[in-house]
């Protein structure tokens, strides 16, 4: 198995899938193949210039693989470059903000869905308050006003089956 392979095979616990799915058809597979291609030889050019760094200087036949690393990085970086070309998905800029600021695009997108959630609740609590004071404000000018009874509590409309 080759070191990409390995890559592609491995499982992060916070990989939104398991490492035996293979990834999306199409152009999507393509891009997160290269994007793994892209970590594992960044990976290997970090290990090539830690061993690189320890190696004595002046011994024979120790030739630097460097550069060949270096150009791995610059290949998967080109193509990636050639697909994000004919790619038209929008990523909001806050989102690439909070990427290059080092937080975590799960806790980001959980931090998100929560306060969503938090907001909805909030919202929904609103709206049952409007509602409570519609009824009472309406049982107050039924109870007051009788003529407009009709209007204040109109009969349900009933729904087809077709319409829903």
């Amino acid at each position: 198995m080759s070191s990409f392979e390995a890559v592609v095979n491995t499982h992060a616990p916070d990989s939104p899938r398991s490492s035996q799915s293979p990834p999306p058809s199409g152009f999507q597979g393509d891009l997160e193949l290269e994007l793994h291609g892209l970590a594992n030889a960044l990976y290997n050019l970090g290990t090539t210039v830690i061993n690189d760094s320890t190696k004595e200087r002046d011994k024979p036949g120790g030739g630097k693989q460097v550069g060949l690393r270096v150009n791995e990085v610059v290949h998967h970086l080109a193509t990636i470059d050639d697909i994000a070309q004919n790619t038209r998905t929008m990523i909001p800029f806050q989102v690439l903000q909070d990427i290059d600021n080092s937080r975590n695009p799960m806790q980001l997108t959980k931090e998100r869905l929560e306060r969503a959630a938090t907001e909805n609740q909030f919202m929904n609590g609103k709206i049952a308050a409007i509602e409570s004071y519609r009824r009472l404000l309406n049982e107050a000018l039924a109870k007051n006003f009788p003529e407009t009874a009709v209007y204040l509590h109109p009969k349900p409309v009933v729904r087809n089956a077709m319409d829903m």
